[in-house]
């Protein structure tokens, strides 16, 4: 089977696994917005979700990004390398036991830290348990997987939240015993107990996975900053309830990150063990040139969309400041964009071993993103945040393209990259105008995506049909 058939192969499986388990991921958002008391409460699950996504990579230790670089790797011993990630797992899940009670100081989440650091915890087993069934290429599993832990959270979710009125407290104990279920899950199926023990640990590859994954833990938690901020300085710039609505609003352009994250789980596979052969910057090319194609017209659908999109996935009826939420989503669409290629672009890093480039990029962001709030937000409000972010996210972009093509040379096509955007900005405009036959406007609009983007869609199709 040729590169791109493999590629394609496994982004169709992550697909199958992943699509409907999104999209129930993404109607969770009408169940928060219908059930929860109000904007406020919706804007507390959020900043706990913020919590736990920036401890996980501490906790631990980012490991579970060398699990996938190393085991991958026919160079190392799959039992050294998850032996060794259990028991940085292990260490780190002991001390932030130990230094949890200092999440009291936040007076926002102060009555949930219990839960919280069990959701944590169990977060991170989880990701130990699927990142390396991934390793081994139970790929099949790992989207199984996919399916029944989402699905099993939305079953918790009604029960804690729609039928026992558990508000967030009901959240995190859905998340909790949903990503329990699904950790243990593949555990058993994937037979992982026979590659952990002690005798497996190997001091000198354990060093070299620290020395990969400690980059990434201020990587990520950069990257969610960049991500979580807005909504933290609309929260005490403004309201809490603006930072709800937000943050409800942010749901539909995370549609994009569904496209991306699924190609990039069978794109980081292919990559690296693609990493060493003939025509690698061929490959890069290739591929990045359908992805930003693909994307590009996802995103083209999305902002087309967003009226009813946001109708249906935000419920009004708790709080009727949700109506304001498709203004803000268009904008967001972009940045999210943006934030996909910036993905992309990090498997480079990953491949090469290059983490701590991968940090520099990321800390420009974070600290550009956490300017412009903080001066945006003041003038502009929310839109100043939208701003904030896509122009964070654009930055990054710029200083990775060059970066990375530094490592692997690829072609890119920036004549498209840059045509795409402008569309894409003026369909935005479009959506919150209103202006008389906006939907003709926007469908020529999403015709000239198509056909902007159409050729290198056809061209990877003959590469996996073997015709090109």
């Amino acid at each position: 089977m040729n590169k791109y058939k493999t590629l394609a192969v496994n982004t169709a499986v992550f697909a199958i696994g992943n699509i409907g388990s999104k999209i129930v991921a993404f109607l969770l958002t009408r169940l928060y917005t219908a059930n929860l008391e109000d904007a406020g409460a919706f804007n507390t699950k959020e900043i706990l979700e913020m919590c736990a996504n920036l401890l996980i990579p501490v906790v631990s230790f980012s490991i579970t990004d060398a699990i996938i670089r190393y085991g991958l790797d026919k160079n190392y011993e799959r039992q050294a390398v998850f032996s060794n990630a259990v028991m940085v797992l292990l260490a780190g899940a002991g001390g932030f036991v130990l230094l949890s009670p200092l999440l009291l100081l936040y007076r926002d989440i102060r009555a949930f830290v219990p839960l919280l650091v069990g959701y944590i915890i169990i977060s991170c087993f989880r990701q130990l348990s699927t990142q390396f069934a991934r390793a081994r290429n139970f790929v099949k599993l790992y989207a199984a997987d996919g399916i029944l832990c989402t699905f099993s959270l939305f079953l918790f979710n009604v029960i804690f939240i729609k039928w026992m009125h558990l508000g967030v407290t009901g959240f995190l104990l859905s998340v909790m015993l949903s990503d329990l279920c699904s950790g243990i899950s593949v555990w058993m199926l994937a037979g992982h107990g026979r590659y952990f023990s002690k005798e497996y640990v190997d001091k000198e590859l354990l060093e070299v996975m620290v020395r990969f994954s400690l980059p990434l833990i201020p990587t990520a938690i950069l990257w969610i900053i960049t991500g979580f901020s807005d909504r933290i300085f609309i929260r005490h710039i403004m309201t809490p309830r603006d930072a709800g609505v937000y943050g409800a609003a942010t749901k539909i352009p995370n549609l994009i990150s569904m496209v991306s994250t699924i190609f990039y789980q069978a794109w980081n596979m292919s990559a690296i063990t693609e990493n060493n052969s003939k025509g690698r910057s061929k490959f890069y090319s290739r591929v990045y040139d359908a992805y930003m194609a693909m994307l590009c017209l996802a995103a083209g659908f999305i902002i087309a969309l967003d009226i009813p999109l946001t109708r249906f996935l935000i419920a009004s009826n708790k709080d009727p400041a949700y109506k304001m939420a498709y203004q803000y989503t268009p904008v967001l669409v972009i940045a999210v964009l943006m934030m996909c290629f910036n993905q992309f672009l990090s498997s480079i890093y990953t491949v090469s071993k290059q983490t701590q480039r991968s940090l520099w990029s990321s800390l420009v962001a974070a600290v550009l993103n956490l300017f412009l709030n903080a001066v945006l937000i003041v003038k502009y409000g929310v839109q100043g945040a939208i701003a904030a972010t896509f122009i964070s996210y654009f930055v990054c972009y710029l200083i990775r393209i060059v970066d990375t093509r530094k490592l692997i040379p690829f072609r890119v096509d920036h004549l498209r990259f840059f045509s795409n955007l402008t569309v894409l900005f003026v369909m935005c405009r479009f959506v919150q105008a209103k202006p008389p036959l906006f939907g003709l406007w926007l469908t020529l609009s999403l015709l000239l995506l198509i056909l902007t983007n159409f050729k290198p869609l056809v061209q990877t199709a003959k590469k996996i049909l073997h015709r090109g």
